[in-house]
């Protein structure tokens, strides 16, 4: 990917139910964020969790989490006939940067894009994935292997695995690169706000979601 780096746009951690009381004490680097943070729109009137940010290597918040509808668990603890048990939706926003010096000065940090946020909410997703008929034994490897495919995927927003969405953001219809999978749906775009949006989730239709500005992020943690 030409214009993003996985070392300046890290993937979020298995962010399962048992972290998010932690994270909803760490809703300071949310407000430490010189950008916007985005989440589904007033339409949606469920719950709603901040889960983390990312940082770059001088601390400076570059993305983040924010999940909608039930926390969810891994999908190998399904329910019955295989079915996930929750309905989520996760917003990643993504600052929108252009390439840059490091703060030490010693290196040069790649630009983001919607390619970040595609590959972001693709990591995200299979974070909560977790093949059902897998040994536990092997899901670093598998994860190692589907990391890559999304990589892959995110770098490639024009190819045959992407379709096109319009979706609201902040009331104005934006196009978005949408794919689905066995494991849920993913989908990415920009805004004119400065930053780059990602989604997952599953459970949950994209097709009826909009985005807007999170008025305050605080009520939230």
């Amino acid at each position: 990917m030409e214009t993003t780096s996985r070392v300046g746009a890290q993937a979020p951690a298995a962010e399962g139910a048992q972290q998010l009381p932690f994270a909803r004490r760490t809703v300071d680097g949310y407000l430490q964020a010189p950008f916007p943070w985005y989440g589904l729109d007033e339409a949606f009137t469920g719950p709603r969790w901040l889960m983390q940010v990312g940082t770059a290597a001088d601390g400076a918040v570059e993305h983040g989490s924010i999940g909608h509808g039930d926390e969810p668990s891994l999908r190998g603890e399904a329910g019955a006939a295989g079915e996930p048990r929750e309905k989520f939706a996760v917003v990643v926003t993504v600052a929108a940067q252009p390439s840059r010096r490091s703060a030490d000065g010693t290196g040069l940090l790649e630009a983001t894009s919607v390619s970040s946020a595609a590959w972001l909410a693709g990591v995200g997703l299979l974070s909560f994935t977790w093949p059902a008929q897998m040994d536990h034994s092997l899901r670093d490897d598998w994860l190692e292997q589907q990391t890559e495919t999304a990589w892959a995927l995110a770098d490639d927003l024009e190819g045959p695995e992407w379709s096109r969405l319009s979706l609201p953001v902040d009331g104005v219809a934006a196009a978005f690169h949408y794919r689905e999978s066995e494991f849920g749906w993913v989908l990415a775009g920009t805004t004119e706000a400065g930053v780059h949006l990602g989604a997952y989730g599953r459970g949950m239709s994209a097709y009826g979601l909009g985005f807007a500005v999170v008025k305050d992020v605080a009520a939230y943690a």
